[in-house]
C-alpha cells in the first residue's frame, strides 16, 4: 500500500499551542496506540502528563519516551472500569500534580468479534459497556469536582466511527461508544456555565500497532477507496486533533464530535 501523491500525508511534526504550556493533563488508556501518541504530543507542548494504563511495562515505556522528549510525566496503573481503582488514580494524580486542566478519557477498546445481536452473550455485552462507556463515566465523575472547583479546563472523550455509521463493529462496542457521545454532550451542556468544555473524538481506521497486526497490507489497500483522503489514519492525526480541542484555538467549541476519519464519516 502506498500513498498517492495527490493525498496529504499525516502530520510530520507536532502542532504547537503556546497556551498549553505549563498545564496538566491526565490521559487514560495512554500506554499504547492513540493514547500514547497523544500523551507524547502533549508533553512536547509543555504539558505535564499523568499517563494511565493497565499494562505496567507498556506504561513505563511510554512515560520513558515522554521524558526523553523533554516532558514531565508520571505513570499511574489502574483499570478504569473499576471505580475504586479510578478513585485511587484520582487521589494519586491530585497528590502529584493537583487538579488537572485536561482530562482525556481514552481508555476502552473492542470486545470480541462482530456477530449478530442475538448471538452476543451477556458477558461480552457487559464487558463492552464496562470498558468503554462505564470507564469513561468513572473517570469523568472522579476528576470533575477538582476541575469544577477551579472553574476552567477541558474534557476529551474517545468514541469511534463504529458509533457514527454501521461499519462492522461489534454491536456492544458500537452501542458503548454511542453512549460516550451522548455522555459528552450532556457534560458539555452541564459544564459550559461552569467554564469547562467537553468534546469527543471519533476516529475511523487508525494504524496503531494493534491495527497493523490485524490488517495486512492487502486488506489496507482494499479499504482505501472508502476514504476520500486516500489513506488510513495515523496516531499523529488523532494527537493533532486532541491538541486542537484542548487548546484555546477551540475556545468556543463544546459538545462536538470530531470525526477523525479521512472523510469516511460525514455526519
Amino acid at each position: 500500500m502506498s500513498l498517492r501523491p495527490e493525498h496529504p500525508a499525516p502530520p510530520a511534526c507536532v502542532p504547537t499551542y503556546d497556551d498549553l504550556r505549563g498545564k496538566t493533563a491526565v490521559i487514560t488508556g495512554g500506554s499504547r496506540g492513540l493514547g500514547a501518541a497523544t500523551a507524547l504530543a502533549l508533553a512536547r507542548n509543555g504539558v505535564r502528563v499523568a499517563v494511565n494504563g493497565r499494562d505496567r511495562d507498556a506504561l513505563a515505556a511510554t512515560v520513558a519516551a515522554l521524558r526523553e522528549a523533554g516532558g514531565e510525566a508520571e505513570a499511574f496503573v489502574a483499570d478504569c472500569s473499576d471505580l475504586a481503582q479510578v478513585e485511587i488514580l484520582r487521589d494519586d494524580v491530585l497528590a502529584r500534580f493537583g487538579a488537572p486542566d485536561f482530562v482525556l478519557a481514552f481508555a476502552g477498546g473492542g470486545s470480541g468479534r462482530p456477530m449478530p445481536v442475538h448471538e452476543i452473550d451477556e458477558r461480552d455485552w457487559r464487558s463492552s459497556l464496562d470498558h468503554n462507556l462505564t470507564a469513561t463515566f468513572f473517570v469523568v465523575k472522579s476528576f470533575l469536582p477538582g476541575m469544577i472547583a477551579r472553574g476552567s479546563g477541558a474534557l476529551l472523550t474517545m468514541a469511534s466511527a463504529g458509533a457514527r455509521v454501521v461499519a462492522g463493529a461489534p454491536a456492544g462496542y458500537a452501542a458503548a461508544k454511542a453512549g460516550v457521545i451522548a455522555l459528552t454532550r450532556q457534560l458539555a451542556h452541564e459544564l459550559g456555565p461552569r467554564g469547562l468544555r467537553a468534546n469527543c473524538l471519533s476516529p475511523s481506521a487508525v494504524l496503531t500497532e494493534r491495527t497493523r497486526a490485524h490488517l495486512p497490507p492487502e486488506r489496507q489497500a482494499q479499504m482505501l477507496p472508502t476514504f476520500p483522503l486516500g489513506r488510513l489514519g495515523e496516531p499523529a492525526d488523532v494527537a493533532a486533533a486532541s491538541l486542537f480541542l484542548l487548546s484555546d484555538a477551540s475556545a468556543w467549541i463544546t459538545g462536538t464530535v470530531l470525526d477523525v476519519a479521512g472523510g469516511r464519516v460525514m455526519v
